[in-house]
């Protein structure tokens, strides 16, 4: 009997141990950035040109508008390929952001230090000259300086990121590398600085897709099939981490388990985690195939061909630039009047009738698809839905409600509605669309929401900001991303005219509302 119980002891303390290990582990990064709805008012003096700013855009998409209608000559004319007549007429109607930094040319890239202004070549001999003597301060002063002033000058963002790696400062490395390579994405030796800095820290699903987001992009450069080989292998180690912890996780829920049979002869509670981890490890793709399939036999689906094939194509071409060509995507419409999308594992994504009857053009559509896909190409939701797995075993049991909510309902952090921001942006200005279709869509949602007071779903789990609309705002800018390109204004009001005939928005309910909380 005593060999009975400390072999009952044994197995207990085992998976006591493993839990809190996998716990310690896994439990989120403590970020040090402000909460997402923490915000500063706006001085009073900057209401004014935001004001004039927010009224030219909703005169640009009044249709019968004459506004609206030089946008439609413009798109017509963008599309014959007469660029340059039709941003002439984008000009015309869209304005200047409230804090416009002024139209800046982005330099052709350069290699040689000998095309380097006079204060240029300074900075690069004395940041050299700083490695060879290990002076920090050497080091540091001029690459900063030279990549701030000669930002087309390559080899002095790749130093200066290595710089920062040999000094521990990993984070800042690929702030830098962020920069250069949305100002220059075709550049090799920056995209494989990117990628060697992300491999550092283990970010190996962040290293895939780059590598595969300069192959997609560039499929004729010379080293397009080295990158497409580079984020195989990266994606592999991504997946691999992933079934390492859910196999983990198996373990100690098969060691519970026992626990459980030992002391009560019952093991009913363990099963509802142990089932999830065994979906989890089925892969994003199976994982969100059957959620997609449960979502579409729960909600009123829209199938009309004409809308559904309408943010099918949009959604397509966002998709085929993220650098996740693994995931079948597929993009849905649910009858729903509230002003919603989300994303399922997998690039499944749904967006309510009421969002396509706000949004004001095919770019801001695209905006939305782009910026909800860039969540599912990063894994932000089946990140969540793993560690809830991992963290489950304190009392083995997943709620289906908590899982819904952790990939539906919950708010994203700050930091994964940045990386969705900036990648839904770098594609959309790839893909011809007016850059900031997704500033211009969060400026929509927020003004309908009157202010952030809740109503508005995707709002509650994508906090808009003040911060973050210029944070917007500045990477368009910065990066010299085109605003004035295509808008889609015309064959958007004509679905929305036709939403409106089939799906009027007083019947079409808020099915995914009650669908989420339980009903």
């Amino acid at each position: 009997m005593k060999r009975f119980r400390h072999a009952l002891w044994a197995t207990v303390g085992v998976a006591l141990f493993l839990s809190m290990n996998l716990l310690l582990t896994f439990a989120p990064a403590h970020s040090t950035l402000p909460p997402t709805g923490a915000t500063n008012p706006a001085p009073q003096s900057k209401i004014t040109p935001f004001s004039r700013f927010k009224q030219s855009l909703e005169l640009a998409f009044e249709p019968g508008s004459s506004e609206f209608n030089t946008l439609v000559e413009a798109d017509r004319l963008f599309l014959d390929g007469n660029t340059q007549a039709a941003e002439q007429l984008y000009r015309q109607v869209k304005g200047q952001f409230p804090q416009h930094r002024g139209d800046q040319a982005i330099a052709e890239p350069i290699t040689d230090p000998e095309q380097l202004s006079g204060a240029g070549r300074v900075y690069w001999r004395e940041a050299q000259a700083g490695f060879e003597q290990n002076l920090e301060t050497r080091i540091f002063v001029p690459l900063q300086q030279l990549v701030e002033k000669q930002p087309e000058f390559i080899p002095g963002h790749v130093l200066l990121v290595q710089a920062l790696q040999d000094y521990g400062r990993g984070e800042e490395a690929l702030a830098v590398l962020e920069r250069a390579t949305t100002l220059y994405p075709n550049e090799p030796e920056l995209i494989q600085a990117e990628i060697t800095a992300l491999q550092s820290q283990e970010k190996w699903l962040e290293s895939s897709i780059a590598a595969r987001q300069f192959a997609v992009l560039y499929p004729e450069h010379p080293q397009a099939s080295e990158f497409e080989a580079i984020a195989d292998d990266d994606l592999g180690r991504y997946r691999s981490g992933i079934r390492r912890r859910l196999i983990g996780q198996t373990l100690v829920t098969g060691a519970l388990s026992i626990g459980d049979l030992l002391l009560t002869g019952n093991v009913a509670g363990t099963i509802p985690a142990l089932q999830l981890t065994m979906l989890l490890m089925q892969g994003e793709a199976s994982f969100g195939n059957q959620l997609a399939e449960s979502f579409q036999q729960r909600l009123p689906m829209v199938e009309d061909e004409t809308i559904v094939n309408y943010v099918n194509e949009v959604g397509h071409k966002m998709a085929d630039l993220m650098g996740r060509d693994e995931f079948e995507y597929e993009f849905f419409v649910v009858q729903d009047e509230n002003l919603n999308a989300f994303a399922l594992p997998g690039g499944k994504v749904f967006v309510n009738t009421g969002a396509l009857q706000k949004i004001n053009s095919e770019a801001e559509l695209a905006g939305l698809l782009g910026h909800e896909v860039a969540h599912a190409v990063l894994s932000h939701g089946y990140q969540r839905v793993v560690q809830s797995a991992l963290l489950s075993n304190l009392n083995r049991v997943v709620p289906m409600g908590d899982l819904i909510a952790a990939l539906v309902g919950r708010a994203y952090s700050r930091q994964n509605e940045r990386q969705a921001d900036i990648l839904g942006s770098r594609v959309l200005a790839n893909t011809n669309y007016a850059a900031d279709g997704l500033r211009n869509l969060m400026q929509t949602f927020t003004e309908l929401d009157g202010g952030g007071g809740g109503v508005l779903s995707w709002l509650s789990s994508h906090p808009a900001s003040s911060d973050r609309l210029r944070d917007l705002e500045e990477l368009i800018q910065r990066n010299g991303y085109n605003r004035y390109a295509f808008e889609g204004v015309e064959r958007h009001a004509q679905i929305q005219s036709r939403v409106e005939e089939l799906y009027p928005e007083e019947e079409a309910g808020n099915a995914v509302e009650v669908f989420l909380a339980g009903g």
